[in-house]
């Protein structure tokens, strides 16, 4: 077995963050988050709520719509993330502007306390400490999230500078 799809004898406790400004945004993120749930080795935890969010980057856009889940899952690093890019393709995404608007994205935020440097994955997702739109749904979820530069999620979250144009929905 590769490490790709290799499995680990007990559950990693996981963030992972999700985000849709195309299609049906709230229609996405649940669909996205019944196939985790669906996936062998992965199991719900918990599920934040919903937010609006302005977009982060150059590109003009919608508004997003965030969520972070957390999970335990019994997958590799790379497996995970592998499912993940595979929900993101099953429900439209297209990668064609960096940045840009999307239906899905799916970003792999910390798996356990393991750091990874690869061409592509890092964890602990490395700008999460910046962004509101990750650190209000995961620290609602998960104060105490471990951002693996010493600071937990709701301890980055009392400096995060953008957190104004965060928005809880309802539903």
């Amino acid at each position: 077995m590769n490490a790709e799809n290799a499995m680990a004898d007990a559950p990693t406790r996981c963030a992972l963050g999700l985000g849709s400004n195309l299609g049906d945004p709230k229609a996405n993120l649940d669909e996205a988050i019944r196939r985790l749930e669906e996936t062998p080795g992965v199991m719900l935890v918990s599920r934040s709520s919903d937010y609006r969010t302005p977009p982060w980057g150059p590109v003009p856009q919608d508004d997003f719509r965030n969520c972070c889940v957390v999970i335990d899952t019994t997958m590799s690093p790379q497996a995970l993330l592998k499912r993940c890019l595979e929900i993101e393709t099953e429900l439209g995404r297209v990668r064609d502007v960096r940045w840009g608007p999307r239906t899905l994205d799916i970003d792999v935020l910390i798996y356990g306390l393991q750091k990874v440097a690869e061409n592509d994955l890092e964890i602990p997702h490395p700008r999460m400490g910046d962004r509101a739109f990750v650190l209000i749904p995961l620290a609602e979820i998960w104060p105490d999230a471990p951002l693996g530069d010493g600071r937990t999620a709701m301890e980055a979250l009392e400096t995060c500078p953008d957190q104004d144009g965060v928005v809880k929905l309802d539903g």
